[in-house]
């Protein structure tokens, strides 16, 4: 059998996070006929279809599903140890970076994250998406996504790596002037008023809603809403009580006159996190990155400190 061309790995590449030889070829910058001619070659050399056509998509074989981490693997230390990029000079770099955050976590890590980044990368651009756990790990995987951050409940993925940043804790935003609720907050009237519960796959706030039905407690749900941004008016607005992460229930108390009480029951904080994939381990750009984020939130919670570039007009 004649040694593999390395290139046809990049179509191979291609070929798995596109699905389609025309979606392939977009991607590598080559015409339709010059993949579907790769392709051949790979299935001469492979002895296997390796993908067949099914609806509108090229779908692997198994053969080929077995190849998928072997190719990403091989593609990624090329990249990374046999053709490294050099040295990452930040103040001159026009890199853009893809940062998978929720929508709270725009909000908590943004502001600190892209002062700092103006200040020592004023040329780069930063792309935050918003992705499931699955959708996630994929896109790392396929170098799309450079870095996770936040708290996610489905990350157990041997290709990860990830670094401890802040505990944060749950509490309780009722309005102001809430007819039934002082400054605290007893298990029976938390579970008598109407609730909104924001559903999330995979953030921390269904890591609190497991937790609610682990301890039996029963509250009606007045609105589901996979949204956080709308939650805070809503509370000001009517009778109704959420539950929060810590951080955000600061700011949303600050910015509309809330209160934030704790929670009448014991429940454990989260770790939030930064994640990153094998693939971009030894990236110089993403190295210095993951860097300058964990000089910016090990063990600080932004919107708790007085040295906040945002929060700090906010802070306790």
């Amino acid at each position: 059998m004649p040694p593999l061309d390395l290139n046809l790995l990049r179509v191979l590449d291609a070929l798995f996070s596109q699905g389609s030889v025309s979606g392939a070829a977009r991607t590598l910058g080559l015409t339709q006929p010059g993949v579907s001619i790769a392709l051949r070659r790979l299935r001469d050399h492979f002895g296997d279809d390796l993908f067949v056509r099914q609806g509108g998509a090229m779908v692997p074989t198994a053969l080929a599903e077995e190849l998928r981490e072997p190719v990403l693997r091989t593609l990624a230390t090329i990249q990374s140890e046999i053709l490294p990029a050099g040295r990452f000079d930040p103040a001159r770099s026009d890199r853009s970076f893809t940062i998978s955050l929720s929508d709270l976590g725009d909000l908590v890590f943004l502001p600190d994250l892209m002062a700092r980044l103006r200040e020592r990368a004023p040329g780069v651009t930063v792309h935050s998406v918003a992705a499931d756990p699955a959708q996630l790990i994929d896109g790392m995987a396929r170098g799309t996504v450079d870095l996770a951050i936040g708290h996610l409940t489905d990350a157990n993925s041997a290709s990860l790596f990830e670094q401890t940043l802040f505990v944060q804790h749950f509490v309780c935003l009722v309005r102001g002037d809430h007819p039934t609720i002082g400054d605290t907050l007893t298990l029976d009237q938390f579970l008598a008023l109407d609730h909104i519960v924001v559903s999330q796959e995979g953030r921390s706030q269904e890591r609190f809603e497991r937790q609610v039905r682990e301890l039996g407690l029963n509250r009606r749900i007045a609105l589901h809403s996979p949204h956080f941004m709308s939650v805070p008016l809503l509370v000001a607005g009517s009778d109704m009580i959420t539950v929060v992460p810590q951080a955000v229930g600061r700011i949303y108390a600050r910015l509309l006159g809330l209160k934030l009480l704790p929670l009448p029951f014991t429940v454990p904080g989260v770790e939030l996190r930064q994640f990153w994939h094998r693939r971009s381990h030894t990236d110089p750009a993403v190295s210095w990155l993951r860097k300058l984020v964990a000089e910016c939130f090990i063990g600080r919670d932004p919107t708790q400190a007085r040295d906040s570039v945002f929060w700090s007009d906010y802070s306790e």
